[in-house]
């Protein structure tokens, strides 16, 4: 029963921040509600017993790339950033009835997709359950996910982090004032 509080706590945040941040103008609320959507995200893939996505999903996105976005935010022009706020003032520049008639079709593909997996479970699935190799939630992952962070991937990780600083670098440039000699 706690579990499903949880769940449907993390579930409610995500989807409820995640509504918000498309809505909002000011960009540094967007950024931080980018950040609970994707803190909210990942505990819900800890729930989904898939702790490797979680915790890339935390050191990549939520370390990587969302404090890329913060210090591009910080560095860039306060001038480009109000023009891109003020050039448009819908959701994905179209009228209000073409969005929502686009969410509505989005919601329905996704109820028709939720119908769908539980009437016709995967083959995969099926065989799993079978073999019974199913991941339990006692099973404990996370120190064999330890163990591969730090041999086996340590250098994606590592370029992935190169690649981000050199991003960071090049919105440092971009961004400082040119002097007019």
């Amino acid at each position: 029963m706690l579990e499903s509080i949880i769940f449907y706590a993390f579930a409610f945040l995500a989807i409820g921040s995640a509504l918000l941040l498309v809505n909002i103008k000011n960009t540094a609320r967007a950024l931080f509600l980018l950040f609970v959507v994707l803190f909210a995200m990942a505990a819900l893939y800890l729930f989904a017993l898939a702790d490797f996505v979680a915790i890339t999903q935390i050191l990549v996105y939520v370390g990587g790339v969302l404090i890329l976005l913060i210090f591009a935010f910080m560095l860039s022009n306060k001038e480009l950033l109000d023009d891109l706020q003020n050039t448009s003032k819908r959701f994905i520049s179209m009228p209000n009835w073409q969005a929502t008639m686009l969410a509505l079709a989005f919601f329905g593909l996704m109820l028709y997709a939720v119908q769908a997996w539980h009437s016709h479970m995967p083959q995969w699935i099926v065989d799993a359950e079978a073999k019974g190799s199913v991941i339990q939630p006692q099973d404990n992952n996370i120190k064999a996910l330890g163990f591969k962070f730090m041999t086996q991937y340590i250098l994606p990780f590592e370029v992935i982090s190169i690649f981000l600083m050199v991003a960071l670098i090049g919105a440092a440039h971009l961004s400082r004032k040119e002097d007019n000699r």
